[in-house]
């Protein structure tokens, strides 16, 4: 119980405060009857002092040196029964208390002490067992909470609801898992969430973190004070919990609440770990053996593919995430590579995107969704030590190795912070003198055309095109044909290639075309 609380017993309804009024939330934890010359020896921190001024100084100076010495002993305020021994609180101790915040109480002489001290004493035994009642309900509903909760908002809805107050759940690495707003309260409106979670990257290197922190308002910055109390998991800092004080500041028991959610919390998140590591299991296997092309089709397979989201019919791109470290991973880059992964799975299911990862070292690789336009993962997981690399689209189980073996190609070219597209560097290593891409670069402006009937003398007549500066005449004695059949092999071959002749970029790949097919005369196909 606060003083305030006190002064609306039955007995002190007469009382006057004369001094101290700020401090009368000060907390009353026992209440004491002194009335010897130095009290300081008997009285202790939350007590209610109650005297008749009997063996008080007349001294002004003395009286504000005893003042003094009760505030700092943390006295929650002094009652001093008039008129007798002293007709008012002297004006040397009322200065002394307002200037301290410390409540004086001027108390009618009539009223005995003895009625005081029983109705505060069995305020406070009734305030305790309030105290034991809520203790003993927050303590059940959190143990049946530990059966029930589903997802960490069910845990942050219901310690909001039993504490009254906002809570917010914070990934290690300041995304939201959950929260909760108290009705009514506009704690929440237009709050600025950068600058209530400022503190948290303080709270992650230093070594005191794991204790629960109370952080002071910044009116400035419309940042009320909260509550913040690690979730940890083997001394693995894995988030926050953060609750908004609101009007008054979180009690003991409030607090011990807190730290038993977050207990509550980091089991949870640790039980979601070892699902998603069995998931994870499941699906880095599906997708190593899709990457490395080891699939043997069945109907169980077939299955498993769907349950896992992946389409066998629908259109992939390979994507690979790196990070920036040593090869081969230390324990932090094992940890910061998990983290990693925990961050892309929920980006992805954002994104509605399969959750289907594999790894290997620093790299990431996960199936991008032809409807899906890379560039929005990118733009949710950019970072300046972290390069991402897609493939073209590929379809269902067979053709998903060519993309994995696309991004693998162009992990030399990636550089950190940037996104990066296989067509794009290509033309770049085909420039560089890379094999492979110059084998790759033919396979897809003449891939399609190589399958269909006579489609080596479509390329041939296309070739021979671009190297004669696509000049028609030139080209049609050079292949010693009719102008006519030169340009119903140009339509077909632009109709079943889809090829823009007007293009320069692609009247640019021909000509790097022709070049590259010179360093392998006559002509092979691929």
């Amino acid at each position: 119980m606060k003083v305030f609380d006190a002064l609306q017993l039955p007995s002190l309804k007469h009382a006057k405060v004369v001094a101290g009024s700020k401090g009368l939330q000060r907390l009353v934890r026992w209440v004491h009857i002194v009335d010897l010359p130095d009290p300081l020896p008997w009285v202790r921190s939350g007590e209610l002092l109650l005297t008749t001024g009997y063996s008080w100084p007349h001294e002004p100076e003395a009286q504000q040196a005893l003042i003094r010495d009760l505030s700092a002993r943390g006295l929650a305020g002094l009652g001093l029964a008039v008129p007798h021994y002293f007709e008012q609180m002297p004006e040397a101790a009322v200065a002394m208390a307002e200037e301290l915040q410390f409540p004086l109480i001027e108390i009618p002489w009539e009223v005995p002490f003895a009625t005081i001290t029983e109705e505060i004493l069995n305020m406070l035994l009734t305030f305790h067992y309030k105290i034991q009642e809520h203790a003993e309900l927050i303590h059940q509903e959190l143990s049946q909470l530990a059966l029930d909760a589903k997802s960490l908002q069910d845990i942050a809805r219901k310690l909001g609801v039993l504490l009254k107050r906002s809570i917010y759940i914070q990934h290690a690495d300041g995304s939201i898992l959950a929260s909760h707003a108290q009705k009514g309260s506009g704690e929440t409106d237009g709050i600025d969430l950068d600058k209530l979670f400022q503190e948290k990257e303080n709270l992650l290197a230093s070594r005191s973190s794991l204790r629960i922190k109370r952080l002071p308002a910044d009116p400035q910055a419309h940042v009320p004070a909260r509550i913040v109390c690690p979730i940890s998991i083997k001394w693995e800092i894995v988030g926050f919990l953060w609750i908004l004080e609101g009007q008054e500041p979180l009690s003991d028991l409030d607090q011990h609440a807190a730290q038993y959610a977050a207990i509550l919390m980091a089991m949870h998140i640790s039980h979601q770990r070892e699902l998603a590591s069995l998931e994870a299991q499941l699906g880095h296997s599906f997708l190593d053996s899709l990457l490395e092309g080891q699939f043997i089709l069945t109907e169980q397979v077939l299955s498993r593919a769907r349950l896992l989201g992946f389409d066998p019919e629908g259109m992939y791109a390979v994507g690979m995430l790196v990070f920036d470290s040593p090869i081969p991973l230390s324990h932090e880059g094992i940890v910061k590579r998990d983290r990693l992964i925990e961050k892309t799975k929920r980006k992805l299911q954002d994104l509605k995107m399969p959750t289907v990862l594999s790894f290997m070292q620093n790299q990431i690789f996960l199936l991008i969704p032809s409807e899906v336009n890379p560039q929005l993962f990118w733009q949710a997981m950019k970072g300046p030590d972290l390069s991402f690399a897609v493939s073209l689209p590929q379809q269902g189980f067979a053709d998903i190795q060519q993309g994995y073996k696309e991004v693998c190609s162009i992990l030399p070219n990636m550089t950190f912070g940037h996104f990066h597209r296989f067509q794009d560097l290509l033309v770049p290593r085909v420039l560089q003198g890379d094999a492979n891409a110059r084998a790759t670069f033919l396979h897809k402006l003449f891939g399609h055309l190589s399958t269909v009937k006579n489609g080596d003398v479509l390329i041939q007549t296309l070739l021979t095109y671009a190297r004669l500066g696509f000049h028609l005449k030139h080209t049609a004695e050079e292949l010693n044909i009719h102008p006519k059949t030169l340009r119903y092999r140009l339509d077909r071959a632009i109709s079943l290639g889809e090829f823009d002749l007007t293009d320069a970029e692609t009247q640019f790949q021909l000509q790097l075309a022709v070049r590259i097919v010179s360093l392998h005369e006559p002509w092979t196909g691929f």
